[in-house]
């Protein structure tokens, strides 16, 4: 299984686009890259299916459009890229998988002394999953939660990730491509119990020692 951190290597423009294909130039990425590995291209994980000397192909499968923006993108966009995580490598951000649970949309973006704060509305499938101080990887970025709402959530966005990743030059009404935090996921899951179990509950922590 194919891991990232979240912690964009690059940003690369969309060279060309087919289809079911997505050209991109870069440099970084590009230093031991090879037919077959895994990239993040705007969080979503993909497979390299040639290299040229300044670029790269991903094929793009018909969920992969489906939940993200990649569909939207057009030649000479910018593009987030991260390579998959070694074994032994340093974890800057959290477990980011590629795998995109859908996509939320900027309603807005002030500034706040050294940082800009930026507003992400999102559907409930996603937002049941958000929590403040929590990890969510946007357009593969890991950003950290500062507030949630029902139906949206905030991220502040300090000046290196503004310079060394797309959300710098995002604008209101952009479609961004979110991912949450897969840990969540798995704690439902356990918390729905080998009967059906729904939720937390005050039979659920009686039997469990809190009450």
């Amino acid at each position: 299984m194919k891991m990232f951190t979240g912690i964009i290597e690059e940003i690369g423009r969309v060279a060309g686009r087919a289809p079911n294909k997505l050209a991109v130039r870069a440099r970084k990425v590009l230093e031991d890259l090879k037919v077959g590995d895994s990239i993040s291209v705007n969080g979503a994980c993909l497979t390299v299916i040639s290299l040229g000397r300044d670029s790269f192909e991903v094929e793009l499968m018909p969920e992969t459009l489906r939940r993200t923006n990649l569909g939207l993108l057009r030649a000479g966009d910018p593009v987030n890229l991260e390579r998959a995580l070694q074994v032994g490598g340093r974890l800057g951000g959290h477990f980011v998988q590629g795998h995109v649970d859908g996509t939320g949309r900027i309603v807005e973006i002030r500034r706040e002394e050294g940082a800009v704060l930026m507003r992400i509305s999102a559907p409930p499938e996603i937002m049941r999953y958000v929590v403040e101080k929590g990890f969510i990887a946007i357009d593969g970025a890991s950003i950290t939660v500062v507030e949630r709402r029902d139906d949206s959530f905030l991220v502040s966005l300090v000046t290196f990730t503004l310079e060394n990743s797309t959300l710098g030059s995002k604008r209101v009404g952009d479609l961004v491509n979110l991912e949450v935090d897969i840990l969540a996921k798995y704690v439902e899951r356990l918390l729905e119990g080998r009967e059906g179990r729904k939720g937390i509950t005050l039979d659920f922590l009686a039997e469990h020692g809190f009450l």
